[in-house]
């Protein structure tokens, strides 16, 4: 009889209610049942976590994330797969999506296979479950804190030989107003890659016509992109307004409290709801660091930034430069400053990134059936306990 993981005395969120006095058993990384504690006697083998009337969540999903513990995946290193993973495990996050910066082709072809060989490695941190390639197409006017030197349009014979160099890849952000986009994001819907807007100057008549070609998901909503413009003295929509008014389009926000404040994250909110809304932090390797200098992207090839005030900023102070989030710190943030229940701030951690990247069946949810993903943790969001695949990871 293989050794079962039985959690008990917790507070166990499901996607639409919280119930107690129940006892949830994983065997072999499976959730295998969630049951009422008398339905179940652990034997001397088993590993009984008392969740000591704390919250029983999924685990939460990142689906960007650039780095964090001092490590950037651009650094195309193991190690930095490893640490990055690690530390934000320390935090509730069970899986992640490693995501890159602009950089050259064969940039990105080099940590591709770094990539395989972290997930082989990968014992003590949030699993990773695919690549997200952000960039290089992206427009130079909404580009942020990417280096404008790697900014181009996409061409057949560049992105092919991409695509031909990796069978990780299930998710890539650019701009869809560029040239060779929408044929672009056809290719891509073929290969069932999550498509995204990002870093745009799209107006909205654009969007829409992208969106039926693929591009379903808006990259850090009201970051790195159009909202009303004026063209020839008449107003246009920008990807702001067109993530609204196309129903079906999922957004992913960056909810530190900094990128976006309270009024707008109630507004993401009010008007988006959590069943369309991620939650992702877009971390750089600062997450889970003091403040003070640090390098966005990779140590060779980066940028210098400034952490400060919660979030890292370019050196003139005139951009952010990306998140130092955690999981943690963005369930926080929607409960504590946003005023969202805790049922529907979990959700957009859980069940709603696990929906948009079709793993929903698999991650997302406390369900039988459903991988072991588990983060326990108090009143203020505070972590106690981090479990993928029914392995204790993180225990403070």
């Amino acid at each position: 009889m293989s050794q079962r993981t039985i959690i008990q005395n917790g507070k166990v969120i499901f996607p639409d209610k919280i119930e107690e006095n129940l006892s949830i058993v994983c065997e072999q990384g499976k959730i295998t049942a969630i049951v009422k504690p008398e339905q179940v006697t652990p034997s001397a083998d088993d590993r009984v976590i008392d969740a000591k009337g704390n919250y029983v969540s999924a685990g939460f999903i990142d689906i960007h994330t650039h780095g964090g513990g001092g490590h950037d995946f651009m650094d195309g290193t193991v190690e930095a797969f490893l640490g990055a993973a690690e530390t934000h495990a320390k935090h509730g996050t069970t899986a992640l999506l490693p995501t890159t910066l602009t950089s050259t082709t064969e940039e990105l072809i080099k940590m591709f296979a770094t990539y395989k060989e972290a997930v082989k490695q990968n014992k003590k941190g949030a699993k990773f479950i695919g690549l997200h390639l952000e960039g290089p197409y992206f427009a130079y006017n909404q580009r942020g804190a990417q280096d404008p030197k790697y900014l181009r349009n996409p061409e057949p014979e560049e992105y092919n030989r991409i695509l031909e160099a990796s069978d990780d890849i299930v998710r890539w952000s650019l701009a869809p107003e560029l040239p060779g986009a929408l044929e672009f994001g056809k290719v891509l819907r073929e290969k069932s890659i999550l498509t995204a807007v990002a870093h745009s100057d799209a107006i909205y008549e654009e969007v829409l016509d992208t969106f039926d070609a693929g591009f379903t998901l808006a990259t850090h909503l009201y970051s790195g992109m159009s909202t009303i413009t004026r063209r020839n003295a008449y107003r246009y929509a920008g990807v702001v307004e067109a993530s609204y008014l196309i129903d079906d389009m999922d957004v992913e926000i960056i909810a530190d409290g900094v990128h976006l404040p309270k009024s707008l994250l109630q507004f993401v909110y009010k008007f988006k709801g959590p069943d369309k809304t991620a939650l992702c932090t877009d971390s750089m390797r600062g997450a889970g660091m003091p403040d003070g200098e640090s390098i966005l992207g990779s140590l060779e090839k980066g940028q210098k930034v400034i952490i400060e005030d919660g979030v890292a900023k370019l050196p003139d102070r005139t951009a952010f430069a990306g998140s130092v989030a955690t999981t943690d710190r963005l369930v926080r943030t929607m409960v504590e400053i946003a005023e969202v229940p805790l049922v529907e701030a979990v959700r957009m951690m859980t069940l709603t990134p696990a929906r948009i990247l079709k793993i929903d069946q698999q991650k997302g949810s406390i369900q039988q059936g459903k991988d072991a993903d588990f983060v326990i943790f108090d009143n203020n969001i505070h972590v106690s306990y981090t479990i993928i695949e029914g392995n204790v990871i993180h225990n403070s």
